[in-house]
């Protein structure tokens, strides 16, 4: 299952929803694209900025992350010109629709390449994509998650 770095996150960082996706993820084959790496150190250092996670837990996290690479429970694909060069086709097909971000058809991109089944995100815009794509998306609605 291809996970959305926002995913990732919640794997590492309490959120109101953290839950349902260790439950869900738990025991899957799970697989993002290298620019995750990037993202999720962004990210956890916007959780800091913000107050929610201290800087000792924004190290333990990142930490954790790289762990679950280096174990392989998570695999990283590769960001090249194939990507860069599907994630501009995406971008196109979803225009004027869906107003896609770079790195999120960067994501979309990696996962339909790479013929990953699902697709694990809580973004509108990259759910109306794989949605375009026909990559099945976990969770299948956002309603079956809890509410903040």
């Amino acid at each position: 299952m291809y996970l959305d770095s926002a995913i990732i996150v919640k794997l590492l960082a309490r959120e109101a929803d953290s839950h349902w996706f260790d439950r869900r993820l738990r025991g899957a084959s799970l697989e993002t694209s290298e620019l995750a790496v990037t993202e999720v150190q962004s990210a956890l250092l916007a959780k800091e900025r913000a107050g929610s996670i201290s800087s000792s837990e924004r190290v333990v996290a990142m930490e954790r992350f790289r762990a679950m690479v280096e174990e392989e429970l998570i695999t990283l694909f590769p960001l090249d010109h194939t990507v860069l060069g599907r994630a501009e086709a995406i971008l196109v097909a979803c225009h004027p629709v869906i107003p896609l971000r770079t790195l999120d058809a960067l994501h979309v991109a990696t996962a339909n390449l790479h013929n990953c089944p699902q697709l694990s995100t809580t973004d509108h815009r990259m759910r109306s994509a794989c949605e375009r794509l026909a990559i099945a998306l976990v969770p299948p609605t956002l309603e079956e998650l809890p509410k903040a």
